[in-house]
């Protein structure tokens, strides 16, 4: 059987890539793409912590936060195509569109 520290230092791992991910790459698909595994990262800590103290409230948070990260993609694609629509690229550096 594995233990709980084996997911937390996979979960540990898993969030630091995506942390990376988010502040290395310039492509908004991409930063989506890494917050999404920053979220999972910390859904398996969730999951590994409620199943070692034998509470389901680390399970419970963890479908609130799969509601969030469902309302992200959503709402952050809708926002990235519109931006294409306009810019014709996905580029961080060159989006300035929503400046006031």
């Amino acid at each position: 059987m594995i233990d709980t520290s084996s997911y937390l230092i996979l979960s540990a791992i898993i969030f630091a890539i995506g942390a990376a991910g988010v502040l290395v790459r310039r492509n908004v698909l991409v930063i989506f793409m890494c917050v999404e595994m920053m979220m999972n990262a910390v859904n398996l800590s969730l999951v590994a912590l409620a199943h070692q103290f034998h509470q389901l409230d680390g399970q419970i948070f963890v479908f609130l936060v799969m509601a969030v990260a469902a309302a992200e993609v959503a709402v952050g694609l809708a926002i990235v195509m519109a931006v294409v629509r306009h810019k014709d690229t996905t580029n961080v550096d060159q989006i300035n569109l929503l400046k006031g």
